[in-house]
């Protein structure tokens, strides 16, 4: 089941501090220093010329304790000044696509309180079964700028076709199914899908899902009935790195993934010899080489964005406690000219 809605909440308890309150001193500077690296690092939205798109798994994204510095006996971890980095990274984008939104929806409820009436969401229900493990996948849009242009749905593979895309490629459904939107931007409208691919047990579990969403997405975008030709895939893709076999199966019908992201981190806990072994998060298109619609927007530049040493500086954390406070993914980013 998919809801496509604006979500808002109530105050109901004025004795504890909120999103929307003004933060104490030290958080209001570690907040200023991270905008500032913001600034530098993310190119500035700009009316009517540019579409920044973005991507992030945001780990465990559910619940909050709802104060500005979560104490060692609190749970979750993630705090009122964790959130506020988390959300002044979503506001950089026109548009982001979300991955590990639990069942638990306070930590974006919250969020959206910070963001204002001008966001809107478009949120899947809850992927049920263990290997779903109770997720939803989300996108936030900044409504100023973006439009829902009408479609929303969740990919599934009917199973007489299973065999039609490829013999050995999908033997069920999506562990958590790919939810596709349209959106418009100006006079631009584009699909996006979004998915986080199943990790399993080994790598090779992932080979299946990722052909599966490469054909599919092959077909919808040569289908003349479609509702529309811009399809652009984003999301947690689980791919080791870059020429491996789950890189192959996820670009074998022509998916494009830009230069300027084959370089770039994905997850605070990769190597710093190897940043690149981890190439889990993608952001993907076909660009008419194959044979299908090539993208009409105009590609300009790509990248991730490092928050490791400014997003808590006071904190002293470990990666391990940094990743659920924040998140272990990088945001992952897109600019298009308009």
């Amino acid at each position: 089941m998919t809801y496509t809605y604006f979500l808002k909440t109530k105050i109901s308890d004025l004795n504890m501090p909120h999103m929307t309150d003004t933060p104490p001193d030290d958080v209001q500077a570690d907040l200023d220093a991270f905008t500032t690296s913001l600034d530098e690092a993310i190119p500035p939205r700009i009316v009517d010329e540019n579409l920044l798109i973005g991507t992030w798994n945001i780990r465990e994204f559910g619940d909050l304790t709802e104060k500005w510095l979560a104490g060692d006996g609190d749970s979750p971890k993630r705090d009122l000044h964790s959130l506020r980095v988390i959300a002044e990274v979503i506001r950089r984008f026109d548009i982001i696509a979300i991955q590990e939104v639990t069942g638990a929806l306070k930590a974006l409820r919250h969020a959206l309180q910070f963001l204002g009436d001008d966001w809107g969401l478009a949120l899947t229900d809850i992927t049920r079964g263990d290997a779903g493990d109770g997720e939803r996948l989300a996108f936030l849009f900044d409504r100023r700028r973006i439009q829902l242009s009408g479609l929303a749905g969740e990919l599934v593979v009917p199973a007489e076709e299973l065999d039609d895309i490829d013999a050995d490629a999908l033997q069920r459904q999506f562990a958590r199914t790919p939810y596709a939107v349209s959106f418009r931007a100006g006079n631009q409208t584009f699909i996006l899908v979004t998915l986080h691919v199943l990790y399993g047990d080994s790598a090779d579990e992932r080979t299946p899902e990722l052909r599966a969403i490469a054909n599919w997405l092959d077909q919808w975008a040569r289908n003349v009935n479609s509702w529309d030709h811009n399809l652009i895939a984003l999301g947690d893709f689980n791919i080791d790195r870059i020429g491996d076999e789950r890189y192959e199966a996820f670009t074998s019908s022509g998916l494009h993934v830009p230069a300027d992201l084959h370089e770039v981190p994905r997850t605070i806990f990769a190597d710093v010899d190897h940043p690149t072994a981890k190439f889990y998060d993608q952001i993907a298109w076909f660009t008419g080489e194959h044979g299908q619609p090539a993208l009409s927007l105009e590609y300009r530049e790509a990248g991730s964005f490092d928050f490791r040493e400014i997003a808590l500086p006071r904190r002293d954390l470990t990666m391990h406690a940094l990743s659920f406070r924040i998140s272990d993914h990088y945001p992952l980013w897109t600019e298009f000219g308009l």
